[in-house]
């Protein structure tokens, strides 16, 4: 069973004599601090959500919903949809979405992890997205991810969180003095050079410093001479005792029950507010933490039962945040996922709309898709890798993403309904495009518009060091893209009833007067 604990945001550590940030930006720091994982994530979307009156619900019961409810579920505890039902609902009404991803590029613990060199005691990885995996190098790191516990004797299975916040591996560097060339270049091989040292071999072998637990139990967990179950001693050969203690004291069990793991490396310093003036956010996992965090955000303060105007919207506000964008969406939880369909069918029909000719497809045709994820902000020692007048700048507001090959989404419809409700708000947008002479990287929202058909909008949050294990983006540009994903949901429905495109071929073809 999952804990819904989070750590207040006062813990936030920031410069002395610099200026104020915004709440935003620390209340995202304090997000980013919990989600260590997609997992994690997940979690800190789902205590807010809760905190704000949101009714979790289950994919695999009936849903009963009613205008004016605000619901969510979870797939794989990595993905989480919520969505929150006008007051005044009308069938075939649109849905306004925001969707991101919880993932983030790292090494992932590979299903046997035991190694040994030189006595060190390693923890073999493997490469998840396309990191900047030197940056990974002499950095404290601890363990983070899910756990299969199933205790002997008891039928039911259960999946917990661990998180293993102290450094217990490193990746060491090579000495300058053994590779004078290091400087003019180090090409990483991550199948030679990415597996940490989590303990030394005769220390571990001597239990010196690993997790105190009852002898029989360390036994097991040796494979000691009492035997054990040919499952304990299949995990001694798969894995070093030294981390399946870690993990085992983490979820709270004895070694021998950790049936299976899906577990990454995490740095572990924690997130924080930097800058002479406080004015940026030094974290890992930027990229995507921080369009999950801002869409949770807009999305509670624009189904505020107090403060928003849910009770006279006509459509659904929902968000969608996704796991496996980083290796490409093909997967149940990623954007490739039938999730959003499915969501979207059900709540229709849900809501009485098997009683409307066409509701679903009528309601589709009326929606939005904001699909946010991070921007490359112009880097000021390589501003030429920026094409001239698409430079984002820290400060400057969202980043609205253009791509004419479509590796990002947005048209000039979607790109005005984005830019106009932001002015309309007095938020700033910018705009991006990649040089024509470098290749363009992609995101949910060209996946989301295929399968869907629904008009979708590329945008993110401009950031440096995307992909490093710490990244910086601005704190003011965390306070607009809240405000502006929450105008994106409170004024959509409304400024869409002034656009015309579909449907209107006859106007377009009338003499001009």
């Amino acid at each position: 069973q999952t804990v819904l604990a989070r750590p207040h945001s006062d813990s936030t550590r920031m410069a002395p004599g610099g200026g104020e940030p915004p709440q935003e930006a620390v209340d995202a720091v304090a997000y980013f601090n919990e989600a260590w994982t997609p997992y994690h994530a997940v979690l800190a979307t789902c205590g807010r959500l809760i905190d704000a009156g949101y009714e979790e619900i289950n994919e695999r019961d009936a849903w009963e919903l009613k205008p004016g409810g605000k619901y969510f579920f979870t797939r794989n505890m990595s993905a989480v949809c919520a969505f929150a039902v006008g007051g005044s609902y009308v069938p075939g009404s649109g849905f306004v979405v925001v969707g991101a991803h919880t993932d983030s590029p790292c090494p992932k613990l590979k299903p046997n992890t035991k190694a040994t060199s030189e006595r060190f005691l390693q923890v073999r990885t493997q490469n998840y997205g396309g990191g900047l995996w030197y940056t990974w190098f002499d950095r404290d790191l601890g363990v983070a991810g899910r756990v299969v516990v199933k205790r002997a004797g008891v039928d039911k299975a259960r999946h917990a969180l661990v998180k293993i916040d102290r450094p217990v591996m490193r990746i060491p560097s090579l000495a300058i003095h053994l590779n004078r060339d290091m400087n003019n270049g180090f090409a990483v091989n991550f199948q030679q050079h990415m597996s940490p040292i989590i303990a030394n071999a005769a220390e571990a072998a001597l239990g010196v410093g690993s997790v105190d637990a009852p002898e029989p139990k360390r036994a097991k967990a040796h494979g000691g001479s009492d035997g054990g179950s040919p499952s304990e001693k299949n995990d001694a050969a798969r894995h070093h005792p030294a981390i399946l203690e870690l993990v085992a004291e983490a979820a709270g069990c004895d070694p021998a029950d950790v049936a299976d793991f899906d577990l990454q490396l995490c740095d572990v310093q924690p997130s924080t507010i930097g800058g002479a003036k406080n004015e940026y956010i030094f974290s890992g996992r930027l990229d995507n933490l921080a369009s999950c965090y801002a869409s949770v955000k807009a999305l509670i303060a624009s189904t505020d039962d107090e403060r928003s105007t849910l009770a006279d919207e006509i459509g659904i506000r929902m968000l969608v945040h996704y796991d496996h964008e980083e290796v490409g969406s093909d997967s149940a939880q990623g954007a490739g996922s039938s999730m959003i369909e499915d969501a979207m069918r059900r709540v229709c029909r849900a809501l009485g709309g098997d009683d409307v000719e066409g509701a679903c497809e009528r309601s589709r045709r009326k929606s939005f898709i904001v699909s946010a994820d991070m921007a490359h902000a112009v880097h000021p020692n390589y501003p030429d890798k920026h094409e001239p007048g698409h430079r984002p700048r820290f400060g400057d507001g969202v980043v609205i993403k253009h791509n004419a090959n479509q590796r990002y989404a947005t048209d000039a419809v979607t790109a005005w309904l984005f830019r106009e409700l932001g002015e309309r708000a007095g938020v700033p947008v910018q705009e991006f495009v990649v040089r024509s002479d470098l290749g363009c990287g992609s995101t949910i929202g060209p996946i989301l518009s295929t399968r869907t058909g629904i008009r979708t909008v590329d945008v993110g949050v401009a950031q440096l060091s995307m992909h490093s294990v710490r990244e910086m983006c601005g704190c003011d540009d965390v306070k607009h893209s809240v405000a502006h994903f929450t105008a994106v949901y409170e004024g959509f429905t409304k400024l869409d009833e002034t656009l015309m495109v579909d449907g209107a071929v006859g106007n377009l073809c009338r003499p001009c007067d």
